[in-house]
């Protein structure tokens, strides 16, 4: 069985939520009885955001390497981050990384494919819906991404970053949210809407309007543990 390293608290709620979902999907697999070796290193979302924002990208990929070192140094055999938005620059850091490292978007994109869609939304961050990655990523496999109006894009890191990630499920922002995605699927004709920010499968738990919301959380998850018990 192969060490997971996790690097969290991007942010605290979805780092909770990723532990949680591990550990009932190995059990899930494995039976009650024995557990995944988990390290978690939470560094601050509040740094990470600043870097993205300010498109420092090179100090961003030193700092997150920093926690990955940690990770390696700690016993881990391979990486995950448990968050898309830092997935902006995670080729370079793939690259530079003494861990194998399992892609929250690649895993999406695999998903998404497996369920033979071909146009799919995406809510995020600003930053999540602006960048470029996840439409390449997923054009790979034939599928195209749409992101919101730019005016819903605004409404959806303001709700993130003064709510959601500080843990406040309010109804009137869950209605929000899904008028947003409703909207996407009778105007842009959307198959699937993928919740590309870990802390969103929060507030909105379920599929509605006849398609489905790919919880990037649990596909990330169910991939890090598969990885964990390859070859056992």
């Amino acid at each position: 069985m192969k060490k997971i390293g996790m690097i969290g608290g991007f942010g605290p709620e979805s780092t909770l939520d990723y532990y949680r979902l591990m550990i009932e999907h190995y059990r899930r697999l494995r039976g009650e009885g024995t557990l995944p070796e988990i390290f978690i290193y939470s560094m601050d979302v509040y740094t990470l955001l600043n870097m993205v924002g300010q498109q420092r990208w090179d100090d961003l990929i030193g700092w997150l390497l920093q926690g990955i070192n940690t990770l390696k140094k700690a016993g881990a055999d391979f990486g995950i981050i448990s968050a898309n938005t830092p997935h902006i620059v995670f080729d370079r850091l793939n690259s530079l990384s003494p861990l194998p490292l399992i892609s929250i978007v690649e895993e999406t994109s695999k998903k998404a494919k497996e369920m033979g869609l071909q146009k799919v939304g995406l809510l995020g961050t600003s930053f999540t819906m602006r960048a470029s990655f996840f439409p390449e990523v997923f054009a790979g496999n034939d599928i195209s991404v749409v992101a919101p109006r730019e005016e819903e894009q605004d409404y959806i890191q303001r709700k993130l970053m003064t709510e959601i990630e500080l843990g406040e499920f309010h109804e009137e922002t869950r209605r929000g949210l899904l008028a947003i995605a409703k909207r996407m699927v009778d105007e842009e004709s959307i198959q699937g809407l993928i919740l590309g920010c870990t802390e969103l499968p929060l507030i909105l738990t379920r599929d509605q309007f006849g398609i489905p919301f790919l919880n990037t959380t649990k596909i990330h998850v169910e991939s890090a543990i598969r990885y964990c018990l390859a070859g056992n």
